[in-house]
């Protein structure tokens, strides 16, 4: 059970900063995301988050070769920040290099960036740990985040942040619109490319290089790209996109915070014996997945589940239409039985019981006698529908296409159930209502339908 009110961590001193400070964080990420999510960049965050880790020891180590402590807390990570800047923007310049210079694959250069650089991080700060064995845990906050321990100065940083890349955002929406999908066709216009994507490099970089101060170095990549892919799986619009990519990284680096808070609370009572703790960063990261996962599930339109059901429901709706035709063909007031029923179709007994018994339920069949089948008259008329899409389609692939009249019928038998009625009647018009089909069977004619 959650204890407090979610509005307390908007009001509260102590929770306030956190929890607006990482909604502004993710919000600066998910934008910028967006442009690199659909410029199919995603591993460019995760090689520039890295580049910057050995920015942060050189910070450390300059701040503690001039005497810096932790009574300098501001002055130490302004030094942090401008040391992963650099370091970052060196990493794009060894990634450019190896790519235009040296013909290296993109995604190789990357690799080699990110594990090349967080490597000399790495081997920095275990001497870092003991020189400077007071300005270590600095360190540790940029590698794994530490968002529970923000201040008000955070707000303003991440305010900043977000509010410039917004402005940027709507100011060269349309030319951010076109370099995003056509790079070429917008340098044909006459746009600067060059200068919107150092822009925008120089946006990407800053959002990532701030951020890691509330996710780390390690999952700040994260927040680039789960709140893009999310908002990619409900919308085909860079607006909408945009929007939608803002709402889900701020909802995370809300629910994020509130989350670990309550359940670290909850969890201490109910083990008063032991330590138990949920970071807050690692937990907003949770939280972007989660959101996600289920879009990338659920969403309307792209969703699995919703695609795995809407092909079901086609597959069945096409099997429907195959029996109803087979039983045609056999006889549109014969009794017909289940195994002559089978004979023409391609699924199991089990499943052509399911849906046999659907048909009869919704009219289209009915049963005369122990799996003795007949059509009813509904069901004529839908069989009969079926049949003249079939062979109108025949006749259009053979007599306006030129297809070999023993190479139409595989292609009918797919096409016959996603012609619409408006693709029917230019069908008729432009066959000019044809009465046999290159076998030279007859069409059921429309006006009888």
């Amino acid at each position: 059970m959650l204890l407090v009110s979610p509005l307390l961590y908007f009001t509260d001193p102590i929770l306030r900063a956190p929890t607006i400070g990482s909604m502004l964080m993710c919000l600066a990420a998910a934008l910028v995301g967006v442009v690199v999510f659909l410029r199919k960049q995603s591993l460019l965050g995760e090689a520039l988050s890295h580049a910057s880790y050995p920015g942060v020891i050189m910070g450390v180590i300059v701040a503690g070769s001039i005497g810096l402590d932790s009574r300098y807390g501001g002055a130490i990570s302004f030094m942090i920040i401008t040391g992963a800047f650099i370091t970052a923007l060196l990493g794009t310049w060894a990634i450019n290099f190896m790519v235009k210079r040296l013909k290296v694959r993109a995604d190789s250069a990357l690799c080699f960036v990110l594990s090349a650089f967080f490597g000399v991080g790495i081997t920095l700060a275990s001497q870092v740990q003991f020189v400077y064995s007071t300005l270590y845990q600095q360190i540790q906050v940029y590698l794994y985040g530490q968002a529970a321990t923000m201040t008000d100065i955070h707000i303003t940083i991440y305010a900043v942040l977000a509010l410039i890349i917004a402005i940027v955002v709507i100011l060269l929406y349309k030319e951010i619109l076109l370099i995003t999908f056509d790079e070429y066709y917008a340098a044909s216009l006459g746009l600067r490319t060059k200068s919107i994507e150092l822009l925008f490099f120089i946006l990407t970089v800053s959002a990532i290089v701030v951020g890691i101060r509330s996710v780390g170095v390690v999952l700040m990549s994260a927040m680039l790209i789960a709140p893009a892919a999310a908002a990619r799986q409900y919308t085909n619009k860079l607006y909408i996109m945009l929007l939608l990519s803002g709402f889900f990284g701020m909802l995370s680096g809300y629910s994020g915070n509130y989350l670990s808070a309550e359940l670290t609370t909850y969890f201490s009572n109910v083990y008063a014996g032991t330590k138990f703790s949920i970071p807050t960063g690692p937990m907003i990261v949770v939280v972007a997945a989660f959101i996600c996962v289920v879009s990338l599930l659920f969403a309307p339109e792209r969703g699995m589940v919703v695609r795995v059901f809407r092909i079901a429901r086609f597959r069945y709706t096409c099997t429907c239409e195959n029996v109803l035709k087979a039983m045609w063909r056999i006889g549109t007031t014969s009794d017909i039985s289940f195994d002559d029923i089978v004979s023409y179709q391609a699924v199991s007994k089990g499943y052509l019981h399911f849906v046999l018994k659907r048909l009869t339920h919704n009219g289209w069949v009915e049963k005369s006698g122990a799996d003795i089948y007949r059509l009813t008259h509904d069901g004529s008329i839908w069989a009969a529908k079926i049949v003249r899409l079939h062979r109108l389609w025949e006749v259009y692939l053979a007599d306006y296409l030129g297809v070999g009249v023993e190479r139409v019928h595989r292609n009918a038998e797919e096409m016959e159930h996603i012609i619409t009625p408006e693709l029917e009647k230019e069908l008729t018009l432009l066959l000019h209502d044809p009465k046999e089909d290159p076998h030279h069977q007859p069409i059921p004619p429309m006006e009888e339908l």
